[in-house]
């Protein structure tokens, strides 16, 4: 290839243009491009001024200085860490994808309540797939959280409309906790000391209730409700 473009040049020469070819060597080990995939450097942590600030205003000279004085050596690691080399995000994100290929998914057959279930579209477009609902941090911090606390008050909203109780506390995180409180409650109101819940709820949530309730000092029976008489309660 070489050799036809030094041809080449002579021909252009003698013709009176000028030549604009170049030649460019790269070797074989060094990237034709940069990689710009790297998510450290997108992350939003401190810059290296403020580390140095940071450092400065603490008397360090640097992160292992201040490492030095805040881990005890005797529980320091002895040896470096056998971790692999770094990847970019698109390698990442390729590498988890042929692993989540090797999942399959079967039909449920685990019963007692837990059974797939169709999800409405407007459901799934406008709340799941909304990514104003979703978030990296902890619902536990509101101002990172709006989608979650909006849907909070939906569901308050409704509890007081169709129940007509002038408040209503935020929904709970699982069923036996929920049913738990809602027993709790009861007792609170009229002060009776003995529950009846269904044979037909999950083993764990009767487990849960029974365990709630015993801290109280509350009897649970777990009875038929479409052959027992409550005729007396």
């Amino acid at each position: 290839m070489m050799h036809k473009l030094v041809l080449r040049n002579k021909k252009l020469a003698k013709t009176g243009f000028r030549c604009f070819c170049s030649q460019t060597i790269i070797k074989q080990d060094e990237p034709l491009f940069t990689n710009k995939d790297e998510f450290p450097s997108r992350h939003i942590g401190p810059r290296d001024s403020d580390i140095i600030t940071m450092l400065d205003t603490l008397g360090f000279r640097s992160l292992n200085e201040l490492t030095d004085k805040a881990v005890p050596v005797n529980i320091r690691l002895k040896r470096f860490l056998n971790i692999e080399e770094p990847v970019s995000e698109y390698q990442l994100i390729k590498r988890i994808s042929k692993i989540a290929e090797r999942n399959k998914v079967w039909r449920s057959y685990i019963g007692m309540g837990y059974h797939n279930c169709c999800v409405p579209h407007t459901i799934m477009r406008n709340i799941f797939e909304n990514p104003g609902w979703t978030t990296q941090y902890t619902p536990y911090q509101p101002e990172v959280a709006q989608g979650r606390l909006e849907g909070l008050l939906n569901y308050q909203t409704m509890v007081v409309e169709l129940t007509g109780l002038e408040v209503a506390n935020a929904s709970l995180l699982d069923e036996g906790t929920a049913a738990a409180e809602a027993l709790a409650l009861c007792y609170r109101h009229n002060k009776r000391r003995k529950m009846l819940i269904s044979n037909k709820l999950h083993p764990q949530t009767i487990s849960v209730v029974e365990t709630r309730l015993s801290s109280l000092g509350l009897e649970v029976e777990v009875v038929d409700v479409l052959k027992s008489d409550f005729s007396s309660c």
